[in-house]
Formats: C-alpha cells, structure tokens, sequence
C-alpha cells in the first residue's frame, strides 16, 4: 500500500549570478512523485532573481530558466493544493536533479540564501 510523504532537499546560494546543481536521491521505497514546491528562506529573492531547471530520472519536467515564481506558493493556498501536479511520475533511478540560477534584479539586493525543493511522494509501507 502507498502512504503519502512529503520530502524536502535543499541548496545554499552563496554568490550573487550564480549557479548551483545538485542531484538528490529518493528514498528506496519512494515509488511515485505526485508534484513539486519550491520555497526558500528568503522568498523575495526567490521570487524576482530565481530560475530553475527540474530533472527527474533523466526526463525535464521544468526547462532551464524556468521562473520560480510559477512554483511558489502563498498563504491563502490551502496546504494540500500548493503543490506543482505532475501527475503519478515513476522514480525510475530515484534521482532528482535541481539546477537554479540567482540573477540580479533591482528589487532585491542579494543575500545568501537557502532554496527548498519540497516533492509529494507516494512511499510504500513497510510492513
């Protein structure tokens, strides 16, 4: 049986214009990714100088500079809807790949900052 789980991997923006890669690797008994959120610390910068790219088991799912505003969330969303669908994605190799961009943008001065990549899952119990 599939029980649902919430899991959260994290990058550090450390520099100004930059960009960081990281793959993250699920669970073993992670059998499906049902959507994704990604937040941060400092959701200003997050909002006006951050893109991303997503990779799951290979395949794109969010193209290179792919805006982060399009995969935030507020308040005012109800908990169990502030997730990205992407339907039933099977994990295959069980790696997730987050590649984002900090760029400058007049509205905020740059900070170092943490990114959360936040995924929805499906895990299988373990009796």
């Amino acid at each position: 049986m599939l029980q649902p789980i919430k899991k959260r991997f994290d990058i550090q923006i450390n520099a100004a214009n930059s960009s960081v890669s990281k793959p993250f690797e699920l669970d073993k008994n992670i059998k499906l990714i049902k959507g994704v959120l990604v937040t941060s610390d400092k959701d200003d910068l997050l909002y006006y100088r951050g893109t991303q790219k997503i990779e799951i088991n290979n395949k794109e799912y969010f193209p290179e500079n792919y805006e982060s505003k399009l995969l935030m969330t507020g308040l005012n969303v109800a908990p169990n809807l502030r997730y990205y669908p992407l339907g039933d994605v099977l994990i295959g190799n069980g790696i997730i790949k987050l590649s984002y961009t900090d760029t400058d943008d007049s509205r905020t001065p740059f900070v170092p900052y943490r990114v959360a990549l936040y995924v929805d899952c499906m895990m299988e119990d373990e009796l």
